[in-house]
């Protein structure tokens, strides 16, 4: 059973920073790739960013520069450090993991609002 908790958003000035924690039980974190995803009112969910087993890193073309994500396999955590914050940033913000020959799984979310 894979349980994912999200942790660290709240509200925060444009310009501000913050870093987001999903937090992985189970013994699948070092096989997974991980990824962050965020979701508004009436809006689709977008994928943020991306990192492999293997750490390589993608991101959306709109956070490029300004989100990093990171992950420690020793504490089965993924991270997502975002600076330069910007209204538009404001979202619900997802973890998944991705268990090869499992699936997926989902975080139950956290918010980020961005606003002065």
């Amino acid at each position: 059973q894979v349980q994912l908790e999200e942790s660290g958003g709240g509200l925060v000035q444009p310009g501000g920073s913050l870093r987001l924690s999903c937090a992985a039980s189970g013994s699948f974190f070092s096989i997974s790739t991980m990824y962050w995803y965020r979701q508004g009112p009436g809006k689709q969910r977008e994928l943020v960013a991306t990192i492999t087993n293997s750490g390589s890193a993608d991101y959306a073309d709109s956070v490029k520069g300004r989100f990093t994500i990171s992950r420690d396999n020793a504490e089965n955590t993924v991270y997502l450090q975002m600076n330069s914050l910007k209204p538009e940033d404001t979202d619900i913000y997802y973890c998944n993991m991705y268990v090869p020959s499992r699936g997926g799984y989902w975080g139950q979310g956290t918010q980020v609002t961005v606003s002065s």
